[in-house]
């Protein structure tokens, strides 16, 4: 059960419709629902303000149609899976209205939220093969009610490309910041901008990049202050924060 659900159940106390006692039944029974092979949570949204998201990689077809059906269920408008397989997804839509977004192995069933945010959250890449990775905390922060500016491919091998984008990357109120090889762009937008950055390494590069872990330790060495970094590969955990951000 989600925020407005509560709200539904507290307001037919306000109106007499249903007694105190049932109402406490219904909020004592719908923290969260035995699926057998999953415990969807339908009290996260009143915990944490964000309703729970399904991790898509590891599941079945099945496994994701069920949980998102148990969402779907309790009146959830939108519900967001990660890290789903093309496969996986085709076999989804035969049972669900999913739209998946293939760069970033994302798929979402209902509409887009409109943006809520107090300002915009910017995602900038290295290049073009973080993509993948900037396009999952694209749509993350997008599903989480944010208005997102997308600055693809200003690495530091072509300085002048960001900078000629400064009046996009000052007016941010966060910046996702996705580069693999040396990492290094999130130090020049955190010695840039007045607001948080969100680094993200990507596995990308050649032998000594040690699939990101080179990245993940430049940009946790970063001598700019105000970035925090997160895991190898983690757009979704960068654009949850930024959303994080952008709604405080």
């Amino acid at each position: 059960m989600g925020k407005q659900g509560t709200l539904d159940i507290l307001n037919k106390v306000k109106e007499g419709t249903i007694s105190v006692e049932e109402a406490m039944l219904k909020l004592r029974t719908q923290p969260y629902e035995e699926l057998g092979y999953a415990k969807p949570d339908h009290h996260r949204e009143l915990r944490q303000g964000i309703a729970e998201i399904i991790y898509g990689e590891g599941k079945t077809a099945d496994q994701i149609i069920g949980i998102s059906k148990a969402f779907l269920d309790k009146g959830q408008p939108l519900v967001l899976i990660t890290r789903l397989l093309p496969d996986i997804a085709e076999k989804v839509q035969k049972s669900l209205p999913l739209k998946y977004h293939e760069l970033a192995r994302v798929g979402t069933i209902g509409e887009m939220p409109k943006p809520d945010g107090i300002g915009k959250i910017v995602v900038a890449t290295g290049g073009t093969c973080d993509l993948h990775v900037a396009e999952e905390a694209a749509l993350t922060a997008e599903a989480l009610g944010n208005e997102v500016i997308r600055l693809y491919d200003v690495g530091v091998a072509g300085l002048h490309r960001l900078l000629s984008r400064l009046d996009v990357v000052m007016s941010a109120r966060a910046i996702v910041a996705v580069a693999g090889m040396e990492g290094a762009l999130p130090s020049v937008l955190g010695g840039l901008v007045d607001c948080p950055v969100i680094a993200v390494p990507v596995s990308v590069g050649y032998g000594a990049s040690f699939n990101g872990l080179s990245a993940l330790l430049t940009m946790l060495n970063s001598c700019a202050s105000g970035v925090c970094v997160c895991n190898i590969d983690n757009g979704f955990g960068g654009g949850y924060l930024a959303s994080m951000i952008n709604h405080q």
